[in-house]
């Protein structure tokens, strides 16, 4: 990997990275805050300037950061009693009905279907990047799908 810290690959992890991050943040939060947390997690990769073994590390470096400073965003806004739920939304319009349903999970559900789903990472990677047996990764993956379809059943009610 190039050396880290250069204005060529702080481009690069920006423009490779940022969309991925912001759908991950957005399974946790609503738009403004999702966009707090990447540009956050960017400033901290800037400030911090990790040594990561390949891009897969790095990749699994991103994600972890975001999930857990997203974890910190919404645990401070319900410490708060801003329930998320009132908090301004995109119309519903402008967000398709799955990514809406996933939103409403927990966020143990939320963050394996998405990485699953969306990222495409399987079961043994997801284990690795949140730190969790597989079998739980798994459990949570079966136990997200089932509470989505219940989602979906009632938005289609």
């Amino acid at each position: 990997m190039s050396s880290f810290g250069t204005n060529e690959s702080i481009c690069r992890i920006v423009d490779q990275y940022s969309r991925m991050l912001q759908k991950l943040a957005l399974t946790r939060l609503p738009p403004t805050d999702a966009e707090d947390v990447v540009q956050e997690v960017f400033l901290k990769l800037m400030t911090a300037r990790p040594h990561f073994r390949d891009e897969g590390h790095e990749k699994a470096w991103l994600i972890r950061a975001t999930l857990n400073r997203a974890s910190d965003v919404r645990r401070a806004a319900e410490r708060n009693n801003l329930p998320l739920d009132e908090v301004e939304l995109p119309a519903q319009e402008d967000v398709p009905q799955l990514l809406s349903a996933v939103q409403a999970l927990p966020s143990k559900y939320s963050a394996v279907i998405h990485l699953f789903y969306y990222e495409g990472y399987s079961i043994k990677e997801i284990s690795e990047i949140l730190k969790l047996p597989a079998s739980t990764v798994g459990t949570r993956l079966s136990r997200g799908r089932e509470k989505l379809k219940e989602l979906l059943k009632e938005d289609a009610s």
